[in-house]
């Protein structure tokens, strides 16, 4: 069962800029682009590097392994999709094999309280549909 509710908003998997990161998910396989020119890794994906201003730029594979850098737990569903299925984490994970990018996402398998800052968590997929996996946490084992 897919960790995100019906009626939830996907993301748009086609966009010119973050398609190449969406296809990876559905294959799952974890990257994130970097700067051809300089080596910068950036998250969320954009067309121009932002320390060298290049346009140049590749998708590197990275483990998928991470840190929890910051989390927030969830108990007011503002979203209709959401209501029954709180408490619920948010959390943002830095990848240090990909120069501390963040992305956000949940952590599956942890209670909220057992949650912390510095927590090693790994990628996880679900794969919500045809179109869309989505990249999870759980605790590194």
């Amino acid at each position: 069962m897919p960790f995100m509710p019906e009626g939830m908003p996907l993301p748009n998997v086609n966009e010119r800029d973050t398609a190449e990161f969406w296809a990876a998910c559905r294959r799952h396989e974890m990257v994130v682009q970097r700067c051809a020119e300089c080596g910068t890794f950036r998250h969320t994906p954009m067309p121009i590097c932002y320390k060298c201003r290049s346009f140049q730029y590749e998708w590197a594979p990275v483990s998928g392994k991470g840190v929890v850098f910051s989390y927030t737990i969830i108990h007011n569903m503002v979203h209709p999709a959401l209501r029954g299925h709180d408490p619920f984490n948010v959390v943002v994970v830095e990848l240090p094999d990909a120069g501390n990018v963040r992305m956000v996402g949940n952590v599956l398998d942890c209670p909220n309280d057992q949650m912390y800052v510095g927590m090693p968590v790994e990628v996880t997929w679900d794969d919500v549909n045809e179109n869309v996996t989505l990249p999870l946490w759980r605790p590194a084992r």
